[in-house]
């Protein structure tokens, strides 16, 4: 996957062991051992920590290692390698040691992988309860210092793209600036990445030979059924990025709608193609937090993407200031990634450090609880986990079309976030580590002009082209 490999090692291989745990061959230095009085091999020191530290459990890796210094720690054949170009890479995971230092060090660029990333990614069980004791971080700071001298105790430069979010959690400043971290990037970039479509969320596949292109507006359209737009009425787009529902939504259906966004670069863009679709009367774009959102009622919301931003402990407020605006016998989907898992994750310090700063990922049935304790009607719930995964696997591919360009538009470091986070996040959908739902529910008090067949309330998404 990266662009410079490392130097390749020389030298014999060491017998391997047949011992073999979880399928994966113990620790082998490659190369040849070190002369006297010369300083000993980083893969040799590294290696005989390794075996000394988590009870042996990382004496045996699914991938191999090398060093700047060109010794490497083998393992089975065709395993991708993970490289450490510097000390630089010790030192962070010294200083912060778990997610967060490889997540620095990577997108520092001192670590990275040569061969399948993908491969990498997949291979996370392997370290699942390794646990690390005192004495064991111990040595493992001895062994860094060893291995790459004293700087190494040095807390090295954090990179300069890494979020740091201040003020109080889920006030309207910090999420202003928790948004514009992850959206303000450059909109030539999300270009490359998403298409001319510029949709940022899950597309909807009729197959699997689908592109990227007919599959968002295909899921343009199936909100629009959903919401089973009607000329003339007022659609309010909450989170509506670079203006493409709200756009499709006027064009096709003649609706009057408002989007709303935290991004002025994003609202900026969104204008310019609504005036180049012909609907700039039709569509108003502002930079407004949905929480200051006044001029109800709306006939119909949406919200795609957005609610992973709200926060568990905001999901009610959510819910209301949505039935604030919404009419009596008006729609409202909802659009957004859920955990698949009961139980909360451990903390993930590359997403929120470094992608979405301060997002959250809730079990879809808190937000149906809310909606119901809230007096919404839910009406209809779909999940489109595989979708997600054909959309990233497709955004994915145009990143490394585009690489060169990407890193002239906003730096290797920000190309190396978009490259892994999007990728762990193809393979977490394939998984069934997280998932995607659009729930549509109803605001009792008038009829909500629903279908009884809900294949009528769909006819021609399925089928958009």
């Amino acid at each position: 996957m990266e662009a410079e490999r490392a130097k390749p090692t020389s030298g014999g291989r060491a017998s391997r062991s047949a011992d073999r745990r979880r399928g994966d061959a113990p620790l082998r230095l490659v190369g040849p051992p070190s002369a006297p009085g010369k300083r000993p091999e980083v893969a040799a020191v590294v290696g005989r920590t390794l075996e000394r530290v988590a009870g042996g459990r990382l004496s045996e890796l699914p991938v191999a290692l090398r060093f700047w210094d060109g010794s490497e720690l083998a393992s089975n054949a065709g395993a991708p390698t993970v490289y450490l170009r510097g000390p630089s890479a010790l030192a962070h995971l010294l200083h912060a040691p778990g997610q967060l230092g490889l997540a620095r060090a990577w997108v520092e660029g001192s670590l990275g992988v040569d061969g399948d990333l993908e491969s990498v990614l997949r291979s996370k069980d392997a370290f699942a309860g390794v646990r690390l004791s005192p004495l064991d971080r111990a040595r493992l700071a001895i062994s860094a210092v060893r291995a790459g001298g004293a700087q190494v105790l040095r807390r090295p430069p954090i990179p300069e793209i890494e979020a740091r979010p201040r003020g109080r959690r889920r006030s309207l400043v910090r999420d202003r600036a928790s948004v514009r971290h992850h959206y303000d990037v450059s909109n030539r970039f999300y270009r490359l990445v998403l298409g001319p479509t510029m949709v940022y969320s899950c597309a909807y596949f009729k197959d699997t030979q689908d592109t990227l292109e007919a599959a968002q507006e295909r899921k343009l359209e199936l909100i629009c059924r959903k919401l089973a737009l009607r000329e003339g009425e007022r659609l309010l787009d909450v989170g509506c990025g670079w203006g493409s529902l709200v756009i499709h939504a006027a064009a096709r259906h003649g609706v009057s709608a408002v989007g709303v966004t935290l991004s002025e670069p994003q609202a900026e863009l969104a204008r310019e193609r609504a005036a180049q679709a012909g609907v700039a009367d039709r569509v108003e774009i502002r930079v407004q937090d949905y929480r200051e959102v006044s001029d109800g009622p709306y006939d119909k919301i949406a919200s795609v993407g957005m609610y992973e931003h709200v926060g568990r402990d905001q999901l009610g407020r959510y819910v209301g200031a949505v039935i604030e605006l919404l009419r009596p016998g008006g729609l409202f989907l909802n659009h957004g990634i859920a955990r698949l898992t009961p139980h909360p994750p451990q903390p993930d310090p590359f997403i929120s450090r470094y992608v979405f700063p301060d997002g959250e990922l809730h079990p879809v049935t808190d937000v149906l609880n809310v909606m119901q304790e809230a007096g919404l009607e839910v009406r209809d719930v779909e999940s489109l986990r595989e979708h997600y995964a054909l959309a990233l696997r497709r955004w994915v591919a145009n990143l490394a079309a585009n690489r060169a360009e990407a890193i002239r538009e906003v730096g290797e470091q920000r190309e190396r976030v978009w490259r892994l986070y999007m990728l762990a996040s193809a393979v977490g959908f394939e998984l069934g580590d997280i998932g995607v739902y659009q729930v549509l529910a109803a605001r009792p008090g008038a009829p909500h002009g629903l279908p009884l067949d809900r294949a009528a309330l769909l006819a021609g998404a399925a089928g958009q082209r």
